[in-house]
């Protein structure tokens, strides 16, 4: 995860200004523990230990469940985050390399959801909630968040290659979930990804992240809704496709046929003939855990 070192970040950058919240975070590196043992091993209350792990829950570096013992109900906190990245001098978007461009979640050049299903920008709803209708809407560009209980949403990426290079491999990276009422973080999905109107593979999203505030969530987000996703890598190469580096099909970069000055076309989208149809949630730069949209990045023979 990178962090960008700005007030907008307090929540989080405030976690390290307390020696006990180091503590508790050092201790949860070794095991998980529930609120008594931190109060003991820490040698203070467990009303302040729970204060101190709601903080450290709000950031997204703690999580937490409740589990059923001898003695009643007890919280089980355990590391949630395992690295972070501080950004003094964040990254422009025009900084990026030149084979590389962002694409924003909301400039989707076709679409086809079901609810439940909404969008979102960085200040307010867009349109109503589950009415597919407001996909359409102009507004829709402005979308850092989306979701829909199945369909698919479709992007054309960008061919500027010259005439004398050759797509070598394309990655592109994006953050994802499962789409359930409000949230679940058991609600598996199986999502499809299309290039060229090609299947290159699917993936099964664990759940719909909610427990846990998104590190960039607005503070206008309800903390009922979901809150961040899984960051997802996807490489379509000369041997086949792979996701995080796991093979999942033997679609190969000469499959997409890719030609000079032509664009691709890119589709996400949750088959209602899937065995688990549990929809999608899109994460822009402006929510969830990552600061980014969609990253697109075109490698070429040298």
């Amino acid at each position: 995860m990178q962090i960008e070192v700005s007030t907008k970040n307090m929540s989080f950058l405030e976690c390290f200004s307390s020696e006990t919240r180091v503590n508790i975070i050092e201790l949860l590196q070794q095991e998980s523990l529930n609120i008594k043992q931190l109060s003991q091993r820490l040698d203070i209350s467990s009303a302040i230990v729970t204060k101190h792990i709601q903080k450290l829950e709000h950031a997204g570096i703690v999580a937490s469940e409740n589990s059923t013992g001898i003695r009643g109900t007890q919280k089980i906190c355990h590391l949630q985050l395992e690295q972070a990245v501080l950004q003094f001098k964040p990254r422009k978007q025009q900084e990026l390399p030149a084979n590389t461009l962002s694409i924003p979640i909301g400039q989707y050049s076709s679409f086809e959801v079901k609810p439940t299903c909404g969008l979102a920008s960085s200040t307010q709803l867009i349109g109503v909630l589950d009415d597919p209708r407001y996909f359409a809407d102009p507004g829709h560009v402005h979308a850092s968040i989306l979701w829909f209980g199945s369909g698919y949403v479709e992007y054309r990426i960008p061919n500027f290659l010259h005439s004398n290079q050759k797509l070598r491999s394309l990655e592109i990276s994006l953050e994802i979930c499962s789409e359930a009422p409000g949230y679940n973080e058991n609600w598996p999905s199986d999502i499809t990804f299309f290039l060229n109107e090609i299947p290159i593979g699917a993936w099964t999203s664990p759940g719909d992240f909610g427990t846990q505030r998104g590190v960039l969530s607005p503070d206008w987000w309800s903390s009922g809704n979901t809150q961040h996703g899984l960051l997802k890598v996807l490489t379509v190469s000369p041997s086949g496709s792979y996701l995080d580096g796991t093979k999942i099909s033997d679609v190969t970069i000469e499959d997409l046929s890719v030609t000079f000055a032509k664009e691709i076309s890119f589709r996400i989208a949750s088959l209602e003939s899937s065995p688990n149809c549990g929809g999608i949630t899109l994460f822009g730069k402006h929510f969830g855990n990552y600061p980014q949209d969609i990253v697109v990045t075109m490698h070429e023979d040298k």
